[in-house]
């Protein structure tokens, strides 16, 4: 007798008629995607719980994690953060100020329809770099996106996924490229793999990644433009 196959994981959808508050934007100027796996849900504490309420930008997240459990996680970020935080939707508007957690067991990028509107989509595709949500495959479904400035954050985690993904962000104009320092990582694994090719633009201990993409954000030059510094530095945050 052939073998069950296994459950397919449930793409979730927007609820009919279900809208944002509408203080919400769905434009903005700046993009937030953060990637992590063993350890992360700490890391992802300190830093969401730490973003002010009127933080501008919406924060894209994939954490490694088997699906159902990436529900309850964003359940428990959401009671203690002062923005919105859910579990991604697949097609649902992206807005300013508001966080998407992968669910687990799906990829998510972000698209952009041809209003303008930029959009999550989910997808039971391949693994990448071994893993369904993979950080690389959502920071690389960023690339092209050069009206937005694009913050990209690797935290801890075992093995390598999200570095390949970093470092194309920066190669493309990338605002912020922050890897954890090995100082709070649970495991030093992706953060140290980003480093090691040169993907990340800065360096920070988690205490200090909060504010440092709130001071990221609202970084400009007098003209409104965003003052970047793509010279091949790194900076430390300790």
């Amino acid at each position: 007798a052939q073998a069950p196959r296994p459950p397919r994981t449930a793409i979730p959808k927007p609820a009919d008629g279900e809208r944002a508050a509408p203080e919400r934007p769905t434009a903005f100027n700046d993009l937030v995607a953060i990637g992590t796996s063993t350890g992360g849900p700490r890391a992802l504490h300190e830093v969401i719980t730490n973003l002010p309420a009127d933080f501008p930008a919406p924060v894209l997240i994939v954490q490694h994690m088997p699906p159902k459990f990436t529900h309850s996680l964003a359940q428990r970020l959401a009671s203690f953060a002062k923005i919105p935080v859910r579990e991604a939707r697949d097609g649902e508007t992206v807005r300013a100020g508001e966080a998407y957690l992968a669910p687990g067991g799906l990829h998510m990028t972000l698209t952009r329809d041809a209003s303008g509107t930029y959009r999550i989509a989910l997808s039971e595709d391949a693994p990448v770099s071994g893993h369904r949500p993979s950080v690389d495959r959502l920071f690389e479904s960023l690339l092209g996106f050069r009206e937005l400035r694009r913050h990209a954050v690797i935290m801890t985690g075992m093995g390598s996924d999200g570095a390949k993904g970093m470092k194309a962000l920066r190669e493309d104009g990338a605002a912020a490229t922050i890897a954890e320092a090995e100082e709070t990582c649970v495991v030093y694994g992706m953060p140290r793999s980003a480093i090691e090719i040169g993907a990340a633009t800065q360096v920070a201990e988690l205490q200090h990644i909060a504010s440092l993409l709130v001071q990221e954000v609202s970084r400009r030059n007098p003209d409104g433009v965003r003052a970047d510094d793509h010279s091949g530095g790194v900076g430390q945050w300790k």
